[in-house]
């Protein structure tokens, strides 16, 4: 009833092939976008690879360079291979203002496998186990407190270098204060005394 009549010839529609669109040096566009099957057919990858010897041997190979690359940069503190949590100025700083600095947190695992050692030694007698129990408790708020002590001194220092202290800060700085310095990963860079500024 509507539309065309019967007897009209049709038209016919003209596809021209879209050619891959080409950026510029600066990034801009010089050419059409191409159609979506195109894209998807350059993105295509086998899931399964034709050599699976090699590449297994080629994904080896790229875990043992992240890796090294991971060691190195745990030895020399290279900002650009390390995990993501160690990374930034901040972070920097606040590991060279804990390495530089003498924490009673660190030596906690020594103090609490002694008391350990004491209670089993002298687990038949109660006076000494009460001992235990309350060094140990005192131990722990000492701990605590400089965690409290370090985090205020730590927070003044960023606040006064970068302008804000960063979300997570105080909490690395507890957990690395807690480490044996001999054990810190990334590696301390700055020796005990030494100031950070």
């Amino acid at each position: 009833m509507f539309g065309r009549k019967k007897d009209e010839p049709q038209s016919p529609v003209n596809v021209q092939p879209v050619e891959q669109s080409s950026e510029s040096a600066d990034g801009r566009k010089t050419g059409p976008t191409p159609k979506r099957s195109a894209q998807q057919a350059n993105r295509q990858r086998p899931l399964v690879p034709t050599d699976r010897k090699a590449a297994k041997e080629a994904e080896r190979q790229q875990r043992i360079e992240a890796q090294n690359r991971l060691r190195i940069a745990n030895e020399t503190g290279d900002e650009r291979y390390l995990m993501p949590r160690d990374k930034g100025e901040q972070k920097r700083y606040t590991r060279n203002f804990i390495d530089s600095r003498w924490m009673f947190g660190e030596f906690m695992m020594f103090i609490i496998l002694a008391f350990l050692v004491i209670s089993l030694v002298f687990q038949s007698n109660l006076q000494i186990q009460v001992f235990v129990q309350l060094a140990l408790w005192v131990v722990i708020a000492l701990i605590i407190l400089e965690a409290i002590v370090t985090s205020i001194l730590l927070k003044r220092r960023l606040v006064a270098k970068f302008g804000h202290m960063e979300r997570g800060v105080r909490m690395y700085a507890a957990m690395r204060g807690m480490q044996f310095r001999k054990l810190r990963l990334p590696k301390p860079q700055v020796a005990r005394g030494a100031k950070v500024d």
